[in-house]
């Protein structure tokens, strides 16, 4: 099936110089006598490398044939994520942290995730758009201290920072979108 540029949405894949791609950002640029284009930030499936590329509205695309699977997460080891087939738990294999990205940051073990594979090969790995994460330090809030807009930075369970409410403290549970890497809401109290 193929793709106009207007059809390259976030989390879309696609076929770009004979490579596996997924779009991570686009913004459609109007220059003054000029044609329109779409800005795309892109990452390669393969190798992990992010571009970014300017396209022609009359530009089109393979659509990458992708299948998911479900898959549960293991363990981290020296830039590798193992991780095994949820029918087949015993079946494991690994991921190379400039393949998964950012994701690594909420990577949490046990969790089942979507597993992209491409030509029967995985190439990455999806997760859930919301996951709760046990924050394991997070320093006092100061009263008044409202001028960042009442913000702070905690560390929650898979050693990453983010930036929650004043309110938050240590033990406390937080729910987090994992593509945006930003504060939902807090689940409990600690």
């Amino acid at each position: 099936m193929s793709l106009g540029v207007n059809e390259l949405k976030l989390k879309t894949f696609f076929i770009y110089e004979g490579q596996p791609y997924v779009v991570l950002e686009t913004h459609h640029l109007k220059m003054q006598q000029r044609r329109p284009t779409v800005q795309v930030k892109m990452r390669n499936l393969i190798n992990g490398k992010v571009l970014e590329r300017n396209f022609a509205q009359s530009d089109v695309f393979e659509e990458a044939d992708v299948e998911r699977q479900k898959v549960k997460y293991l363990y981290a080891h020296r830039d590798k994520y193992w991780f095994s087939y949820e029918r087949e738990p015993s079946k494991r294999f690994e991921l190379a942290e400039d393949i998964l990205g950012s994701s690594t940051k909420f990577l949490k073990e046990s969790t089942v995730l979507e597993a992209i594979l491409f030509e029967g090969k995985i190439i990455t790995v999806d997760l859930p758009i919301k996951m709760d994460f046990k924050v394991i330090e997070a320093p006092p809030a100061i009263r008044g201290d409202t001028a960042q807009g009442g913000v702070k930075q905690v560390k929650i369970e898979t050693g990453a920072t983010i930036n929650v409410p004043l309110f938050i403290n240590e033990g406390d549970v937080v729910r987090i979108n994992t593509e945006t890497g930003e504060y939902v809401e807090r689940v409990e109290k600690g």
